[in-house]
């Protein structure tokens, strides 16, 4: 006997831009006026806030109940 699987439903839009965004941060460097930053993004792109490190960055999504994720 072959069993069969479940139907599965595809995601939606908004559902597949809503995945980790109440687990995840993104730290990406950048540049402001010359000076070397790491931006914090939510899991769909939004600017959360900017620091001075990664080390800041981490510790910022930490306190924060994330999961952070570095981009390069």
């Amino acid at each position: 006997m072959i069993e069969q699987s479940p139907k599965q439903t595809p995601l939606s839009q908004q559902d597949f831009l809503a995945l980790g965004l109440d687990q995840i941060a993104y730290m990406k460097p950048v540049v402001v006026d010359g000076q070397k930053l790491v931006a914090i993004h939510s899991a769909d792109g939004g600017k959360l806030g900017t620091v001075t490190s990664l080390e800041a960055a981490w510790v910022t999504i930490r306190q924060n109940d994330l999961e952070p994720v570095a981009l390069n």
